[in-house]
């Protein structure tokens, strides 16, 4: 029977509850500070969300958070900080449109199709990062925020009309054309709610594979080894330069997918107005989460309803950057109480092992009385 570490399970939680009682705390005096209610905002989402078609928003937006964070955790397991995620996911939904709208196939290879290609994409792009870090030595950090700013310039060269783009007509905005419904992927309907996007549940499929291959897999080992030390790593054989690469690589196609949900689910095109800012999101989402799937999922539920539930605020007279502030402020909070925690956790661990030196000092001396 596995026993418990009640101290570990808890510091384990101490972390997100504290950031998230200290972000609300620091939130609510922020109102306080402007001369706004404090509370009723925080009342009107909650009444907003209790809408069938806002529950379906709000699961959607979650499945895409979702992705997204697996995508950042893998880097942050491996001691990696994937900035590039936005990056990656914006470069793969505009080349997986522009493939799935060029061919016809049939329904199950169309999706194969596209899904491949966003993931090629993506592995690719943040691919780039991986050999430089692993032949140059530069910081992932770096260059993928470098490579951010060239697929914001790059996709918005390809979206003009003598590329992949198509203007329709009597609109400014630009598109690569629609995907064939053989390219849609099916979801739930839920009536007046709407429809949640089948991706979804391949997302929260996702997320027991990642669990699955970090917890109980020889490569998940190495993975998680080397983010630890990776002198400590390359001393027991692993090959710390090519886990960097892989982990970069597969943070890289998880980025992809991201924009998979959108894409075959509701937009059937890439176009200027395609949701952005999705990977910088994640990166909070993946730091509240702890990097754990469970943790991730709650913490991207959790963003999805302060973006979702907050399209009522403006209708009441408060400004819908409430939930800008809210969502920045529980990123410094992640990062405080995180530290504060930790460092509380080490004075445990020492004061334990204090105790338990203590302990068998004291049985020595016994036994030395007796003899």
């Amino acid at each position: 029977m596995m026993k418990i570490d009640k101290d570990k399970l808890l510091i384990g939680a101490a972390g997100p509850v504290l950031a998230l009682v200290t972000s609300f705390v620091l939130t609510v005096l922020v109102l306080l500070a402007t001369g706004l209610d404090p509370i009723e905002p925080i009342q009107l989402m909650i009444d907003n969300a209790g809408f069938s078609d806002t529950q379906v928003l709000i699961v959607n937006q979650t499945g895409i958070y979702y992705l997204a964070a697996l995508a950042v955790a893998i880097g942050f397991r491996m001691n990696l900080f994937n900035i590039g995620v936005d990056g990656q996911y914006r470069l793969a939904a505009m080349i997986s449109a522009v493939v799935g709208a060029s061919v016809e196939l049939p329904g199950p290879l169309h999706i194969l199709l596209i899904v491949i290609v966003a993931m090629v994409t993506g592995a690719f792009w943040a691919g780039i990062a991986g050999i430089l870090k692993t032949t140059r030595g530069v910081s992932e950090v770096v260059s993928t925020i470098m490579l951010n700013a060239i697929t914001t310039s790059l996709v918005a060269w390809l979206l003009l009309p003598k590329n992949f783009g198509v203007q329709p007509p009597g609109s400014n905005n630009l598109t690569t054309g629609e995907i064939a419904e053989s390219g849609w992927f099916p979801g739930v309907d839920m009536g007046d709610g709407g429809q949640i996007y089948g991706f979804t549940f391949v997302a929260l499929a996702l997320g027991v594979v990642y669990w699955f291959v970090l917890n109980r897999t020889r490569y998940g080992f190495d993975l998680r080894a080397t983010g630890e030390s990776e002198s400590a790593a390359q001393a027991s054989g692993v090959d710390a330069k090519k886990m960097i690469l892989s982990a970069m690589l597969i943070s890289g196609a998880l980025a992809g997918l991201s924009g998979m949900p959108t894409l075959l689910g509701e937009t059937h095109t890439y176009s200027l107005d395609f949701p952005v800012g999705v990977g910088f999101t994640a990166i909070a989402i993946a730091l509240l989460g702890r990097n754990h799937p469970v943790g991730i999922f709650f913490a991207a539920l959790l963003f999805a309803f302060l973006d979702k539930a907050s399209s009522t605020l403006d209708i009441e007279g408060y400004p819908k950057e409430i939930t800008q502030i809210m969502q920045g402020i529980i990123v410094i909070a992640v990062v405080v109480s995180y530290e504060l925690v930790r460092r509380y956790g080490l004075r445990r661990q020492q004061q334990k092992v204090g105790e338990q030196l203590a302990a068998g000092g004291a049985i020595k001396t016994d036994k030395e009385v007796t003899a």
